[in-house]
């Protein structure tokens, strides 16, 4: 029975990936030694925004960083919330007394900046970060069955990329893909590699989860009774 669901952040809680993308391409660029695209910037996925940019500025890069703290900031006014019920998917998941973390790639501060601007600072139970290394998604889900005490069967991951599966792949825990704006093609790829656990909607997540951690439903409502 699972006892602990992590959460990515970036494409899986909010869709944040154009505006992390456009916000390092504006405050990064004057110090790289070219127009960054895209392509580049994705590349440099998996670390930290310290780590990001050390991969694409050789110098300055502390004044880059800078920058894009301020843009990042600045552009969470413009940009979306949370997906649709995922703060109530979490909350049940609480409610149901299952530990609920987050385990993302972001640095402390614009992890900080990101929940701050959801008010979801106080909603997870254990905060783990990126670094600017290397991908420590892996160490940090064997960190948190070492801490709870669990089994790699009592935990999965909710993340958006085939990286995140890669990381579950190496602890031996179930990567639940988050596919809720995937394209068709990633669709048909996540399918592919992790077939049998990719979810189209936060919906059929949270039926999969009511069923593997034995939620308890939540009584209908009086229009939902009627209506039955």
């Amino acid at each position: 029975m699972i006892k602990l669901v992590a959460f990515d952040l970036d494409g899986t809680i909010a869709d944040t990936i154009p505006m992390c993308i456009e916000a390092f391409k504006q405050a990064v660029t004057p110090y790289a030694s070219k127009i960054l695209s895209e392509d580049d910037i994705v590349k440099t996925f998996g670390l930290n925004e310290e780590g990001m940019i050390k991969q694409v500025v050789a110098e300055d890069w502390e004044k880059a960083l800078i920058d894009f703290y301020t843009i990042y900031k600045e552009m969470h006014t413009m940009y979306i919330q949370p997906f649709t019920e995922i703060r109530e998917l979490i909350t049940e998941l609480k409610e149901n007394s299952l530990i609920v973390s987050l385990v993302t790639g972001k640095g402390q501060k614009s992890c900080d900046i990101t929940l701050r601007h959801f008010e979801m600072e106080a909603l997870f139970d254990n905060i783990s970060i990126g670094s600017p290394d290397r991908n420590t998604k892996a160490e940090s889900m064997a960190k948190l069955m070492s801490k709870y005490n669990i089994q790699p069967s009592e935990m999965v991951y909710v993340g958006d990329e085939f990286s995140d599966i890669t990381a579950c792949l190496k602890v031996g825990i179930r990567c639940l893909s988050a596919a809720w704006i995937a394209p068709l093609s990633k669709m048909k790829k996540l399918e592919k590699e992790n077939q049998g656990y990719v979810f189209s909607s936060i919906k059929s997540l949270h039926s999969f989860l009511k069923k593997e951690a034995c939620l308890l439903y939540t009584s209908p409502s009086p229009r939902d009774a009627h209506e039955s």
